[in-house]
């Protein structure tokens, strides 16, 4: 009887663990499937490598602040810095003079740097990360109109030498059609992210920090070390994101760049990373992702303007907020079994026995058996519901006995103090 009376039913362990990760690609197919049906031309291959290709960027910074976010940080810095550490690239590489694989190198190199700043001011220097990073914010800003001299980056197009890299996001056929090559590379991050957060120590300390950082530090675990890695790993992923966001749109304007750390961070939410640290999947930012993806190219299908986009954004993202809230209070609360649970759950695993008896029987052709297997599972079934009903009656009064009892006492101390 102890072991039924802490066992869980699976549709207690979905609501508790799953509901959040389930939510996420159901939303995604219905958004999907709402906009095929209600938009124009939406069910298309130029429409999907548009979903596609608006997920670049964005899914890159995303699986970068997933890390951040799970020790529960944040970092606000993600989408400048990524447009800086481009618009510096694309300096080197027009005004400085440099070849092309240098200055996609120089774009990551740059993003790792302000990562690593952040890391540093947020691990050793004990600073709020949203103070950090949105200090890091202004600062890449600046740092890239600086280098840039106020300017604009032009990267070459197809055809100019350097042109290439572009393939390596979209690459266009002889006979014009366009294959989303850039889903690769996204895909192989995702993978990396994935072991990096589900097979190594880095993942298992960020996983540490994010869900109790003193019992982490108490546990031996270097914190200092692995909350600085996971800035660094946000910056590296803002600097590839910079790489795609110049293969895409070519041109780098300065001082560019805010907004984008939000999209970022609505996706990871949206997919099911936890604003409170210690939860949070790769695959569900990816699935994030891809919802703000469909709606940036779902409702222009609809004859809607960008601003709704913005909207439906909010909404997704309160509504995924207040989801982590009540999965958090589900998961933290302690649950007392009451006498009805404990014999709810006893009597549904002898039903389930005796289902599993009448299976076997009526496989071996058993009628008699069978039939008082049938019988005893029909008994079963209505004293289970019968005392069940009883005991929650029993529940109720009992209940309503001592709300009596609590009412009585706060009227007799009432009286009592009225009385001196």
């Amino acid at each position: 009887m102890a072991d039924v009376s802490v066992q869980k039913s699976p549709l207690q362990r979905f609501r508790e663990r799953g509901l959040k990760s389930a939510l996420a690609p159901a939303a995604l197919i219905i958004l999907y499937l709402f906009f095929g049906f209600f938009g124009l031309d939406y069910f298309s291959y130029p429409t999907l490598v548009n979903i596609i290709g608006a997920s670049y960027y964005i899914g890159f910074i995303a699986i970068g602040v997933t890390f951040v976010i799970i020790t529960a940080g944040i970092d606000l810095s993600i989408g400048t810095v990524m447009m800086a550490a481009a618009i510096i690239g694309g300096t080197a590489l027009k005004t400085w003079h440099w070849p092309m694989i240098p200055s996609m190198l120089l774009i990551i190199v740059v993003a790792m740097a302000f990562g690593l700043f952040n890391g540093l001011m947020v691990s050793r220097l004990k600073m709020p990360p949203f103070i950090v990073t949105l200090g890091t914010m202004l600062i890449s800003m600046g740092v890239g109109a600086i280098v840039s001299n106020v300017r604009s980056a032009t990267f070459p197009i197809r055809g100019e030498p350097g042109g290439w890299f572009k393939n390596i996001f979209l690459y266009i056929t002889p006979n014009g059609t366009e294959i989303p090559t850039g889903a690769i590379l996204l895909l192989a991050v995702a993978v990396i992210g994935h072991i990096l957060l589900s097979s190594t120590k880095l993942g298992r300390y960020t996983y540490a920090i994010g869900s109790n950082k003193e019992a982490a530090r108490l546990s031996g675990v270097d914190v200092k070390k692995w909350e600085m890695m996971v800035y660094v790993i946000a910056g590296t992923t803002s600097g590839i994101g910079g790489i795609a966001y110049a293969a895409i749109y070519t041109t780098v304007l300065p001082a560019q760049g805010q907004g984008f750390e939000l999209m970022a961070i609505a996706a990871a939410v949206i997919g099911g990373t936890s604003l409170y640290g210690g939860f949070g999947t790769i695959w569900g930012t990816i699935i994030g992702v891809f919802i703000m993806s469909v709606l940036a190219t779902g409702l222009p299908a609809m004859n809607l303007q960008s601003q709704w986009q913005t909207f439906f954004t909010g909404v997704i993202v309160i509504g995924a907020v207040l989801l982590d809230m009540y999965r958090t209070k589900k998961t933290s609360e302690v649950r007392i079994e009451r006498a009805v649970d404990v014999y709810r759950a006893s009597m549904m695993e002898k039903i389930s026995s005796l289902k599993r008896e009448l299976a076997a029987f009526t496989s071996a052709g058993e009628a008699e058996k069978a039939a008082e297997a049938r019988s005893r599972i029909t008994a079963a079934t209505r004293e289970l519901k019968d005392t069940v009903a009883k005991m929650k009656a029993e529940e109720r009064a009992e209940a309503v006995r001592i709300r009596a009892e609590e009412k009585a006492a706060d009227q007799e101390f009432t009286e009592m103090l009225k009385q001196k």
